[in-house]
């Protein structure tokens, strides 16, 4: 179990690093909410399996199933409603003659 919740911690933290380096990468506000949404989700909800895994079947691990729940759950709602309300905002997406 031990060597479980290492692996999906460690994984978590390549998902949260690349996400970063998406923001740092990428051209334009609809690429970087891309990045930024998509590894955020998947780092902090491996890096959260991680902590339950490692805690055992308790009643911290169910707290922290419902976090996790509640994550999965609003993280990629609110990148959403952010791309969109910068969409309706006429936010000019990334062309390839702005290099």
């Amino acid at each position: 179990m031990d060597i479980l919740s290492v692996v999906l911690v460690v994984t978590g933290l390549l998902f949260l690093f690349l996400g970063a380096l998406g923001l740092y990468r990428f051209p334009d506000f609809y690429t970087r909410m891309h990045a930024a949404g998509k590894c955020d989700t998947l780092g902090s909800l491996l890096i959260i399996s991680g902590l339950a895994v490692y805690n055992g079947f308790t009643l911290g691990s169910l707290k922290i199933v419902f976090i996790a729940v509640f994550i999965f759950l609003t993280s990629p709602t609110a990148t959403h409603a952010i791309a969109r309300a910068a969409f309706r905002n006429k936010l000019p997406l990334w062309t390839k003659e702005e290099e």
